[in-house]
């Protein structure tokens, strides 16, 4: 039977409905906004796009370009607006392709190697074109360590992994020979301890935001730059910044750098969030057993990572004749030896915070957090509070509870390492020695007792032992002792 004219109606304002709905579902994508975080050793652009969109990089040389195509897309940003210093990118210019596309041209100011990847939604942003420009052979960060440092800390580490090979291989460890740059005759290097100080989040990663509109990325990028000057002006201490801008840096990337960096200790620091404003305090984290043990096995199947760390930095220890229970065996080793290290760095940090902000936990939190995983580094991440808790947000943002917090950070971290002295260290060369520039510090010699280290320096015994946070008169020859002013 033949449709009645209007069901031929219908039909065809059905049809056209259908048209319409097929080109809104073909409609070019909208380039939002543009974004542009500038890194030591690298820049990211970032485009905010209304629906999803390929893109074509390519790169142009005399003058030199990164060309940026986008088919059915059309801009709708202004994009001179965008702030360009500190990047590789001189001029940034647009201009409409093959009737509907977009051609972005980035003039550049020197080489680069690009890398383009789409992000689907999240909580904060929608469908994301996002072109990385790598500068090659940059470091990620803008002071790195003095190749003569990185030469002594690779002899301290290749002495340490004999060492853990003798005792698995069933030898005296004392009697490993150190290796042959550094002689007896020497003069002690008297190194820096390295620090790395983590700025949690960064770029378009804002980390959690509190109720009043605080972006932890900006609040622990302030705590690390001041975690980092409060270092640098201590004698036998150096920070090195992970990140030191408004930018992101991957995760396994933050422990890289530090490992490249040849840190002593790796400290990531935090804002915690809960979805609700009750609760508050400050927490310390160190890896877990468990994050632990599947960071060993991942590492073992690396072999650029197994051949780093356990065949050693400098080639001097070479494990490729011993067969992977050996290396696992080892490896473990130097895993169990950080973990500890972390545990304990971590609990005197934990101390002192207390005595700034209430603790949300009152012990070291153990957790496998991707930052932490750094098989040769002790690593701590430090929580300093709740942004999520109104009160709390109010202090962080305050630059002296700031200056407090970092205060009581560093001052775990110091009196760890007063006490355990890398050996090739100015601390460990004042403790040998005697000596201490601070003139308030005394290493205990054979025949010393408490009581007479206390009437020497004219300071009662009470306060000796509240300084270096004795429980009674027990000490020990080699053992530094702060003196308390009188």
């Amino acid at each position: 039977m033949r449709p009645t004219i209007p069901a031929r109606r219908l039909l065809v304002g059905l049809g056209m409905l259908g048209l319409g709905l097929a080109g809104g579902l073909a409609q070019a994508a909208s380039i939002d906004n543009l974004r542009l975080w500038a890194a030591p050793d690298h820049a990211r652009l970032v485009f905010d796009l209304s629906s999803p969109a390929e893109a074509n990089v390519f790169s142009l040389d005399n003058p030199r370009r990164l060309v940026i195509d986008l088919d059915d897309s059309r801009l709708n940003t202004r994009v001179d607006a965008l702030d360009l210093e500190g990047s590789a990118i001189s001029t940034l210019r647009t201009g409409v392709r093959d009737g509907n596309g977009l051609r972005v041209v980035l003039e550049l100011e020197r080489e680069i190697e690009p890398r383009h990847f789409t992000l689907a939604p999240n909580d904060q942003y929608g469908h994301r074109l996002v072109v990385d420009l790598e500068y090659p052979g940059e470091s990620a960060v803008e002071d790195p360590i003095d190749p003569i440092e990185t030469m002594i800390r690779e002899q301290e580490i290749a002495a340490q992994r004999a060492r853990s090979k003798a005792v698995v291989e069933g030898r005296n460890p004392a009697e490993v020979a150190a290796p042959d740059v550094l002689e007896p005759a020497a003069p002690h290097p008297r190194r820096d301890i390295i620090i790395a100080v983590d700025a949690g989040h960064g770029g378009e990663d804002p980390g959690a935001i509190g109720p009043s509109g605080t972006r932890e990325k900006d609040i622990v990028l302030e705590m690390a730059q001041r975690l980092a000057r409060k270092v640098n002006a201590t004698e036998g201490f150096r920070a090195v910044m992970i990140r030191d801008g408004d930018y992101y840096v991957g995760l396994r990337q933050r422990t890289r750098i530090a490992r490249e960096q040849k840190a002593d200790l790796f400290v990531s620091i935090h804002a915690d969030a809960f979805n609700s404003p009750r609760p508050n305090g400050s927490s310390v984290y160190a890896l877990s057993q468990r994050g632990a043990t599947s960071e060993t096995a991942q590492w073992l199947a690396a072999s650029e990572n197994e051949a780093d760390l356990i065949g050693g930095v400098d080639g001097s220890l070479s494990l490729d004749d011993k067969d992977e229970v050996l290396r696992g065996v080892l490896l473990d080793l130097t895993m169990t030896a950080t973990l500890n290290d972390s545990l304990t760095i971590g609990g005197q940090v934990l101390d002192r915070l207390e005595r700034v902000n209430r603790l949300h936990k009152s012990r070291v939190e153990q957790a496998g957090f991707v930052v932490l995983k750094s098989p040769d580094i002790p690593s701590l991440l430090v929580e300093t509070g709740f942004i999520s808790n109104p009160d709390e947000e109010r202090r962080l943002r305050d630059g002296g509870y700031q200056q407090r917090m970092v205060d009581a950070i560093f001052g775990g971290v110091r009196g760890h390492f007063q006490r355990n002295p890398p050996p090739a260290s100015l601390l460990a060369w004042q403790r040998d020695n005697g000596r201490s520039t601070a003139g308030n510090e005394y290493r205990i010699q054979p025949g010393d007792t408490l009581s007479e280290i206390a009437a020497r320096h004219g300071v009662p015994v009470a306060q000796i032992r509240q300084a270096n946070e004795l429980n009674g008169d027990v000490i020990r020859v080699g053992q530094v002792l702060r003196i308390p002013r009188s």
